[in-house]
């Protein structure tokens, strides 16, 4: 059963395509990296997942079943975000325990609160808990901030966790830490996630599976080891080839800058900034780059790529 997935999701900003036609699962306890450069359409994807906006045409389903519009707090206690910037992501005049309780309260949540918050807390490593319950972010690290923004989204128990950059904003030796709380809480609380990220690095340490995003369509996706050491399609070899822990080869820099999303070209959406086009490629291969609109790639397990290279 998948926990969370998009059905040819597609959305549109005016005459923009964020998203232009994505199928993508994220099964029950797997973690799977969405990854690819700024614009590629990875942060509207994962706003139309969590509800936040609704795709123009396409389904999202939660456990399997389709998202319904008119009871969207009840599936937000199912699915939760982490965002990137703990910082901006707490409110400077709450403390910790307001931050945490704030969910327990918008969802009227029966128990005891003050166990509820405290059990959340341990769980994101700030033990013990009822020592931060006073705190304001500004006295806490930046780590112990993106652990509290954490607790505040497993106060609420969800099924997945939608984490957007989550390390991104913290300094390089917090950033295992980190890494290493979401694959535990996967571990002992069978949680689904899905890590929107621009860092292949950090999909290959943390990810079962990787979708790797072009210009609002995945052009590539399977297991995370068969992707990143034998990547298909030239977008994700270029991507990796500037990664230190996986390049195996001199980077490759790409041309020009991402498309207009309003303006897709026709055929392969990558052709303008591809080196193996740029290089030459025989006839019917070019033509079909040129012309040949390419399908989305299916949401199973197998490793797919949306390009007509061998």
């Amino acid at each position: 059963m998948s926990a969370l997935a998009a059905r040819g999701v597609r959305v549109r900003f005016g005459a923009a395509r964020a998203v232009d036609g994505v199928d993508l699962e994220i099964g029950s306890g797997e973690i799977v990296a969405l990854v690819g450069e700024s614009g590629c359409g990875k942060s509207s994807l994962a706003r139309a997942l969590l509800g936040l906006v609704r795709p123009s045409d396409g389904t999202v389903e939660c456990a399997d079943r389709p998202l319904d519009y008119r009871r969207l707090k009840a599936f937000r206690r199912h699915v939760q975000l982490v965002l990137q910037d703990p910082s901006g992501s707490l409110n400077p005049r709450h403390t910790v325990y307001e931050a945490v309780a704030e969910g327990l309260r918008i969802h009227k949540v029966p128990g005891d609160e003050r166990e509820l918050v405290a059990a959340a807390l341990a769980k994101a490593g700030l033990r013990p808990p009822e020592r931060f319950f006073l705190r304001y972010p500004h006295e806490l690290s930046g780590g112990q901030r993106q652990r509290v923004v954490i607790a505040g989204a497993l106060v609420l128990e969800p099924d997945v966790l939608v984490a957007d950059e989550p390390v991104s904003s913290l300094d390089a030796s917090v950033r295992g830490e980190i890494l290493a709380l979401l694959l535990r809480l996967r571990a002992e609380l069978g949680l689904s996630l899905l890590v929107v990220t621009h860092d292949l690095g950090l999909a290959w340490n943390i990810a079962d599976r990787v979708a790797v995003m072009y210009l609002g369509r995945i052009v590539e996706t399977g297991d995370t080891a068969e992707v990143l050491t034998a990547p298909r399609h030239p977008y994700t070899k270029a991507l990796l080839s500037v990664v230190p822990e996986i390049a195996r080869q001199e980077p490759i820099v790409l041309k020009g800058e991402t498309p207009d999303p309003s303006r897709i070209p026709a055929g392969c959406r990558f052709r303008p900034r591809c080196p193996a086009y740029a290089a030459g490629l025989p006839a019917e291969l070019a033509e079909r780059c040129e012309k040949e609109s390419l399908p989305v790639l299916p949401a199973d397990r197998g490793h797919h790529a949306a390009c007509v290279l061998p």
